[in-house]
């Protein structure tokens, strides 16, 4: 659990491979080094299952860095939003949608609603919901355009 104090701080560990991050303790607050914007960013439960996947996505399924793009705005019914991680494809197509929540909590259909309507706007082939602990992974049918689940993780673009 992420605490408000530096004595009782504990991360929860993910069924993700772990990283090794570069964390400071600054404004009360536990702040952690993104590796891709460059700068450090306050950790949170859904930014430390963020950074899981930006780590598990480069280093053990070799997609490159430059096709990243962390929470990317948007808007949908006239309001502003943000989606947590799209991958593009080397054409600059939007080829991975993730899906971040804290591990606490549930991915359900209100997690995959929320993430089909962002999809509306982004056309993803692929759709990874994660709280960290459990991941669902979406491909998108070439024949009707409709999505179903997939057991393992989409290859790098």
């Amino acid at each position: 659990m992420i605490t408000s104090s530096p004595k009782d701080f504990q991360l929860p560990v993910l069924s993700l491979p772990a990283i090794e991050p570069q964390l400071k303790w600054e404004e009360d607050k536990a702040w952690i080094f993104d590796s891709l914007r460059k700068k450090y960013l306050v950790l949170t439960p859904e930014e430390w299952v963020r950074q899981h996947w930006v780590s598990f996505l480069i280093h053990h399924k070799g997609y490159p860095k430059g096709l990243f793009s962390l929470e990317k705005g948007m808007k949908y019914n006239q309001l502003a939003k943000r989606t947590d991680l799209v991958i593009f494809d080397r054409d600059a197509r939007p080829f991975l949608l993730v899906e971040c929540k804290a591990p606490e909590v549930k991915i359900d259909e209100k997690t995959l609603a929320q993430a089909m309507a962002y999809n509306k706007q982004l056309n993803c082939q692929n759709i990874v919901l994660s709280n960290g602990m459990r991941h669902f992974c979406f491909s998108q049918s070439k024949e009707d355009k409709s999505f179903f689940q997939i057991e393992s993780f989409p290859e790098a673009p």
